[in-house]
């Protein structure tokens, strides 16, 4: 019972925000070396035990908050079917098997995930209380990952893919803080004292500039000079229509269906995005590989 809770409050279903992490090994056109899959993998496992051990804390943190969250308050520490020396316990051993596994690959691998762990504990204890800051932390989170793939295979990264990956963690992370205020609505502020900053329309100020910066800079991307110089192509304009349309569905579900609380499970549970994805990613690896 006690190990059911604990790998609940692992929070499995957000480890699919560690595939960023592959992003370095699809876009440096590597993905047939099996020596840099297998460091990727490692990478991507590291992060998930690190992220989880964060979960973990975060909800040591915020047990009183949570108990107050419709959804929240039924998490294995808020609901007290966890107790908090054995999340403690957990907290630990999670955090150090990360680092070991940090270790196998190389020392910037080691010194970024070092990076990940320290802004995430600030996050925690103090930056999701700054407002814009917060939002700018999460998205850091995403960026992180990406460059924590590079650095584990030991590949530069176009700066394009940086910028198009911290604006959409941001319209992520700005859909994430509206959906709480959406569904809070007036007990908001007592569950995340950060969300009496915000209000709907505020945020949807910054969506909307999120929104047409993240399509914006993916168009150049795909045809900068830089990127058609290193794939040797300019096909990948036709990946554009994808994005476009992962982009509107998402914020259809955000003002349509008032979801986008958690990103990465409305990835999973809504079908025509998750088919957008994958039709995505196809398209891409066609293109950069079997052209």
């Amino acid at each position: 019972m006690v190990v059911k809770e604990i790998f609940n409050s692992l929070r499995p279903q957000q480890w699919i925000k560690n595939l960023f992490i592959f992003a370095a090994l699809i876009f440096s056109q590597n993905i047939s070396t099996l020596s840099l899959v297998a460091k990727t993998v490692v990478a991507f496992v590291s992060f998930c035990v690190i992220s989880s051990a964060l979960y973990i804390l975060n909800d040591l943190k915020d047990i009183e908050e949570d108990k107050l969250h419709p959804v929240k308050s039924k998490r294995p520490l808020a609901s007290g079917r966890l107790k908090k020396s054995h999340a403690i316990l957990s907290f630990f051993v999670l955090s150090a098997l990360a680092f070991i596994l940090a270790v196998t690959l190389n020392i910037n691998f080691l010194m970024v995930t070092l990076v990940y762990f320290i802004l995430q504990i600030a996050y925690s204890f103090w930056l999701k209380h700054v407002v814009i800051l917060d939002v700018f932390v999460i998205a850091a989170g995403f960026l992180i990952r990406v460059v924590a793939g590079g650095l584990a295979i030991e590949v530069s990264l176009s700066s394009w893919l940086l910028i198009c990956t911290i604006l959409l963690a941001l319209f992520l992370a700005m859909g994430k803080r509206r959906h709480e205020l959406v569904l809070l609505d007036d007990e908001a502020k007592d569950h995340r004292p950060i969300l009496k900053e915000y209000n709907p329309y505020f945020l949807d100020q910054m969506i909307a500039v999120v929104t047409a910066s993240t399509v914006i800079a993916y168009c150049l991307y795909t045809i900068s000079p830089e990127t058609v110089d290193k794939f040797g192509t300019t096909h990948l304009l036709y990946t554009v229509p994808f994005v476009l349309y992962g982009i509107f569905r998402y914020l259809y579900l955000i003002h349509q269906r008032y979801e986008g609380g958690t990103p990465e499970t409305l990835i999973i549970k809504d079908k025509p995005l998750l088919i957008d994805i994958f039709l995505w990613i196809g398209t891409a690896v066609f293109i950069l590989y079997l052209r």
